[in-house]
């Protein structure tokens, strides 16, 4: 009865996320942390001091 009971919040919990995914327009996380990253490049390149010419590579 223990690993039923310490293990019925994580269970519960996947069975609502795939209810949730299955009839809801939920966006795919990790496209989203993809654009994410790739504006956070875009701007970091924008906005980073350029290099001085005796500053090795």
């Amino acid at each position: 009865m223990g690993i039923i009971r310490s293990s019925f919040s994580f269970i519960a919990g996947t069975v609502c996320g795939i209810y949730i995914a299955q009839n809801y327009n939920v966006p795919n996380i990790r496209n989203l942390t993809n654009e994410f990253l790739f504006r956070a490049k875009e701007v970091e390149e924008k906005y980073r001091k350029p290099k001085k010419p005796g500053d090795g590579v």
